[in-house]
């Protein structure tokens, strides 16, 4: 090995070795060094936790998933005012997003930020989803 690479080796290990070099007691830890930070916080700035469920939604969309179910499972005489999509989309996307039971979909009819995500004014409330789920019946 040249002297010149030898050299650039060294200055990187230096380098590398103030970088990862920490005084006593200055630093919690070495991995995480706080930043300068400057956080905004815009006055429609939204969040939801299950940040996959717009992609989800985009998939449904897409693959015309809702046609489908309506035609697939025709449970109700009225379509007033959600379809069998909307029921069945509502309690596969509330458990997608961590929901547990029906009760819950109560907490998600109150989320401004899931119904954004959804792109929904509203979704059918926990009650009505159970009435819905006793439609069925075996054949």
């Amino acid at each position: 090995m040249n002297a010149k690479v030898r050299q650039q080796l060294r200055k990187r290990k230096q380098k590398f070795l103030r970088r990862i070099s920490v005084e006593h007691g200055k630093w919690q830890s070495p991995l995480i060094r706080p930043a300068t930070t400057k956080l905004e916080l815009a006055e429609k700035q939204q969040a939801v936790a299950c940040g996959g469920l717009a992609a989800i939604v985009e998939l449904i969309k897409t693959l015309g998933l809702r046609k489908e179910l309506n035609r697939s499972a025709s449970v109700l005489k009225l379509h007033l005012p959600y379809d069998e999509a909307d029921h069945i989309l509502n309690i596969a996307l509330h458990l997608l997003a961590g929901g547990t039971c029906l009760d819950h979909i109560e907490h998600r009819r109150n989320d401004e930020a899931y119904l954004d995500a959804l792109g929904s004014e509203r979704i059918p409330d926990p009650t009505t989803a159970g009435d819905f789920c006793r439609r069925f019946s075996h054949m």
